[in-house]
């Protein structure tokens, strides 16, 4: 996966976390291509609002001085924690597209198992149903998920479920929407990262 243009405001801490050796302005922010979790400097007198989309690409950033490093889940604020739902379902409903073409050709993992059944509360049933629909007809919304599969539970939910799992695991095996965790030692090959002046 490619590294993000750009990300959603979490949490900003202007002070920095507390208890920091070297205090500095800092905001939790998750990508809206792969809801890669980053930590970022904004520029000097840049303060940035919580739900704000700010550019953190390889190119000139307008409000970010550097990306300071990828994190982890466990290392989230709780008011980035408590803001992680509601901006998930943001970032699929601004760009459905992408997670319709999942519906439209998720494929097998082996030979028992499915890509569709790893959606939380999605069995072989919805499965086998979700399959024999679009052969009929790719589907063109969520809704048209919803009402051409029997029982089907909400996409989006599910999707933001599904995320939320994904970024909560450290050993996950399969990654549907998320950039995979970076190894330690990888960090700086991931074109986020300006190592410090």
């Amino acid at each position: 996966m490619a590294g993000e243009d750009y990300g959603i405001v979490l949490d900003f801490l202007p002070k920095g976390k507390p208890n920091t050796f070297k205090p500095e302005p800092i905001a939790q922010v998750i990508g809206t291509d792969s809801f890669t979790l980053l930590e970022i400097v904004p520029k000097p007198g840049v303060s940035l609002k919580v739900g704000e989309k700010i550019y953190v690409g390889k190119e000139e950033r307008d409000k970010v001085e550097y990306i300071k490093k990828r994190i982890q889940f466990k290392e989230l604020t709780n008011n980035a924690i408590s803001e992680l739902d509601k901006t998930i379902e943001k970032i699929i409903l601004d760009g459905p597209k992408k997670f319709l073409d999942f519906f439209n050709t998720a494929g097998s993992i082996t030979i028992k198992r499915h890509q569709l059944e790893l959606l939380p509360n999605l069995g072989k049933k919805h499965m086998q149903d979700i399959l024999k629909e679009r052969e009929k007809k790719p589907f063109e919304s969520f809704e048209d998920i919803e009402n051409r599969v029997h029982l089907m539970p909400n996409p989006v939910k599910t999707i933001v479920k599904r995320i939320m799992l994904e970024l909560e695991a450290v050993d996950e095996k399969h990654y549907l929407f998320c950039r995979p965790p970076a190894k330690q030692d990888d960090r700086f090959r991931h074109g986020f990262y300006k190592p410090k002046p």
